[in-house]
């Protein structure tokens, strides 16, 4: 199985079909899409419409902060984050919410958990940004496993974030204490299951590394190796329905300067 894991797309439909066409050449045949599917884009309709369409052909889907902003707007706009939420709302149908809605908040295949923040709490949406907040993810990153008539929890070997908007990889080295790297964009990446992995797959939408092109990763099941990936896409058109929707023109910047 070929794994493609997108996250943050963030309303940013030009960004998703790009990276979904860009998965698929690459031989992708499964989907695991981690949330903050809209805010901040000009274009939350057509990504929900997506995502319904490709969870109803079998891909995997969890919420993110921004989905649950999108359903139960906040009372007051205390972030950057939460300003487009009204929009959003306004936007999408009670049918997108109710999708929305009812995702769960983070989901397992094989020993894999994907989570759209961090394990520890995801309701909190903790980053997971440096070696500190990773290890504290991959010490609360547990599957349920059935040995018999009963169930354990189990130890993910592989974790999949999204939250954070950048490339990353953390890894246990030979005396358990948790590694960084940072990976080399198209560069397959071997992950052996000897160890314990965690990568953040980067933003569809709105990359935040100085470099504008849409991201996300690969897994190779079989090969145990990961690849995590850079797209080109209509970064005009993606900033100009931001334009055009009339919200705050430092979205549409942002998305053309990658930050």
């Amino acid at each position: 199985m070929k794994l493609a894991i997108l996250s943050d797309i963030h309303s940013n439909i030009h960004a998703f079909n790009a990276c979904l066409a860009d998965a698929r050449a690459k031989g992708a045949d499964q989907f695991a899409l981690l949330g903050d599917f809209v805010g901040y884009g000009g274009d939350p309709v057509a990504v929900v419409e997506t995502v319904q369409e490709m969870v109803s052909n079998g891909a995997f889907a969890i919420k993110g902060n921004h989905d649950e902003m999108a359903v139960d707007v906040p009372r007051q706009t205390k972030t950057l984050g939460s300003s487009s939420a009204q929009w959003t709302h306004d936007a999408l149908s009670a049918s997108h919410r109710a999708f929305l809605d009812q995702l769960p908040m983070t989901l397992s295949i094989g020993e894999c958990l994907f989570v759209h923040a961090s394990a520890d709490e995801p309701e909190k949406w903790r980053y997971v940004s440096d070696v500190t907040t990773a290890a504290n993810c991959l010490d609360n990153a547990f599957l349920t496993v059935a040995e018999g008539d009963r169930t354990v929890l189990s130890q993910a070997v592989w974790v999949f974030c999204g939250h954070v908007h950048h490339h990353s990889l953390y890894y246990e080295g030979r005396n358990g204490e948790l590694m960084s790297f940072a990976p080399t964009s198209g560069i397959a990446l071997p992950v052996p299951s000897y160890r314990r992995w965690l990568a953040t797959v980067g933003s569809v939408g709105q990359p935040r590394d100085g470099n504008p092109l849409a991201m996300y990763t690969l897994f190779d099941v079989a090969k145990q190796n990961l690849t995590f990936c850079r797209v080109p896409y209509d970064i005009q058109a993606a900033a100009q329905a931001i334009r055009n929707a009339k919200l705050p023109s430092f979205f549409a910047e942002r998305l053309e300067a990658g930050r």
